[in-house]
C-alpha cells in the first residue's frame, strides 16, 4: 500500500506569486498617492478669480501651471 504525504506548511509558488503582486501594487498606489497633485488643483480651484489673475492664472490654465514641470508647453 502507497502512502501519500504532503508538505502543507510551506507556500506554493502561485501563493507567493500572489502575494508579490499584492505588495507590488500596494507599493505603486502609495507612490502614485504621493506624486497625486489632485490637493494643488483643488486649492487652486478653491481661489477666487482675483486671487487667481494676481498669481497671472485664469481657471483654464490651472492643470497646465501644476504639470508644467512634467509637460513642456
Amino acid at each position: 500500500m502507497a502512502t501519500i504525504s504532503t508538505n502543507t506548511s510551506a507556500p506554493r509558488l502561485p501563493a507567493l506569486f500572489d502575494a508579490f503582486l499584492k505588495w507590488l501594487s500596494r507599493g505603486t498606489e502609495a507612490y502614485i498617492a504621493s506624486r497625486s497633485r489632485r490637493a494643488e488643483i483643488e486649492a487652486l480651484e478653491a481661489k477666487s478669480d482675483a486671487e487667481l489673475a494676481r498669481m497671472g492664472l485664469t481657471r483654464d490654465r490651472i492643470a497646465l501651471y501644476v504639470f508644467a514641470d512634467r509637460f513642456y508647453i
